[in-house]
């Protein structure tokens, strides 16, 4: 199998689409004090210098120089069971039909934040917005329609906020993103490794090439783009508030589509005395070796655009007594910004697509690969108390609930997630003055994913007998801690 190193990061998913505390591959793992209430009042609490993400609005809070860093431990695992799957002819593909696979993954950030006057303050920060991950084993019965998938985002974003009077503060920030992406599959040539040896009868000869069982796709890209957030914070006493956007981020990811094992049909070697021709349309045999012909390897440039969604949070702090306050916060993201996964050629000598995008393939000029996605916008909701416990010691909790973008009739293999709740626990423990030190635990679970996956052209119109059927349960824990220091 092809593999290429990927820069460690932190778009990384946890759960077979494998973000602990995201819905679609969206990272919340950017702030350990937030954790704790399970991001509930996230921004609108005063917290560390993790708000240069949460709400640069509300960074002419803080007192003075602050800094903050810390890293999310995420453990995960994905069960499927009663796997099944069709080959493009419709022949039953053996394989692994239940399994288990795990996730171990650390995600970091570090932020840092000042004051340049009593009504102006700045910050910079690191982090991972966004990321997805899974690796199913290379024998799974669904190999043709997903292997490995990772997306991987990193950010650095400088940030300025301004005091407008005693109550309001409003910031910005702009988000400098590296992103990268990997997918692969096995490769399906119209069931020849289903077919077998009986593929000799169709050429009255020994002509059966068992390479076809290890034909690999995979497509690596990546790309630098911006973006930027935008807060409000109110301070009304005993009330906190926040409004913060992030707004969508478009990439362009290029890189290279590799295969390795293609049928070399008779088309393709007509009046080659190199090879065999039975029929256009089937592979040819090589003289060398009296085998089914084959590539063993092919490259093409290639390209695929990728959004990442806006969101618009809003959140809330109140104080009920000096010990004790709740927060609460909603958010809505537009992932209906994800229509599709587009793989299309950017070279100017093509390889794989002469043959992908002919009619009764992706039937699109240029297309190597096509996903129809579909996702549509979400809303997630927390709720979370704080207790001020003494001087020393914050304890928190929360409860989450997190929409899945993904209507029942387009969940894949590569992400099959259902709507999702978490329960998370968290404290700060001050050091000295100077010093303090977050902690968070959080679990998530779901419900149950049944997926029933096609393959579709570029038009979206179903194309071969192709499919993969699947029964998912899904859980992650993250352990997260948190180092702040004040200057």
């Amino acid at each position: 199998m092809l593999r290429k190193a990927s820069l460690p990061f932190a778009i990384s998913l946890a759960l077979v689409s494998q973000s602990a505390f995201a819905e679609g591959y969206k990272l919340f793992e950017q702030s350990v004090s937030a954790a704790g209430n399970a991001y509930a009042g996230r921004g609108a609490q005063i917290t560390d210098a993790s708000l240069v993400y949460s709400n640069p609005a509300a960074l002419t809070e803080l007192e003075g120089a602050q800094f903050s860093g810390g890293v999310n431990l995420i453990y995960a695992t994905t069960r499927y069971n009663d796997a099944s799957a069709q080959s493009a002819n419709g022949m039953a593909v053996t394989g692994r039909d239940s399994g288990k696979l795990t996730l171990s993954e650390l995600v970091p950030f570090a932020f840092y934040s000042d004051h340049i006057s009593d009504n102006l303050s700045w910050g910079i920060g690191v982090y991972a917005p966004f990321g997805l991950s899974s690796d199913y084993h290379d024998d799974w019965v669904g190999r043709y329609f997903a292997d490995e998938t990772a997306i991987k985002v990193v950010a650095m974003q400088p940030t300025l906020a301004y005091k407008l009077n005693q109550a309001w503060s409003v910031g910005l920030g702009i988000n400098i993103n590296y992103a990268e992406g990997t997918l692969s599959k096995y490769k399906d040539h119209s069931g020849l490794c289903e077919l077998g040896t009986n593929i000799n009868g169709l050429y009255g000869a020994d002509v059966y090439n068992a390479a076809y069982c290890d034909s690999h796709y995979e497509v690596n890209g990546d790309d630098v783009a911006a973006g930027y957030n935008f807060g409000i914070h109110g301070d009304l006493g005993s009330t906190k508030l926040a409004l913060v956007y992030h707004s969508e981020v478009k990439y362009n990811l290029k890189g290279d589509s590799e295969i390795t094992n293609t049928p070399i049909t008779g088309a393709n070697v007509a009046g080659n005395p190199n090879f065999i021709i039975a029929r256009p349309e089937l592979p040819a045999v090589s003289v060398a070796t009296g085998k089914l012909a084959a590539n063993s390897y092919l490259s093409e440039q290639s390209k695929l655009d990728l959004t990442t969604p806006a969101n618009l949070a809003f959140s809330l702090d109140q104080k009920i007594t000096d010990v004790l306050s709740v927060q609460g916060s909603v958010t809505w993201t537009g992932w209906s910004s994800f229509e599709s996964i587009d793989i299309v050629s950017d070279d100017s000598t093509p390889s794989i697509s002469l043959s992908t995008q002919m009619p009764q393939n992706l039937n699109k000029e240029g297309y190597i690969g096509y996903i129809p996605e579909h996702w549509h916008d979400t809303w997630s909701f927390s709720l979370g108390t704080t207790v001020h416990y003494n001087d020393e010691l914050t304890l928190r909790t929360g409860l989450a609930y997190d929409e899945n973008p993904i209507t029942a009739s387009h969940k894949t293999a590569r992400v099959p997630t259902a709507d999702r709740i978490w329960w998370t626990w968290g404290a700060t423990w001050a050091l000295s003055a100077a010093q303090s030190v977050d902690f968070a635990y959080g679990y998530m679970w779901m419900n149950e994913v049944n997926i029933d996956e096609h393959e579709y052209n570029a038009h979206g119109d179903r194309i071969y007998n192709s499919g993969v059927q699947a029964n998912y349960r899904n859980n992650a824990q993250v352990l997260a801690v948190q180092w702040n220091h004040k200057f």
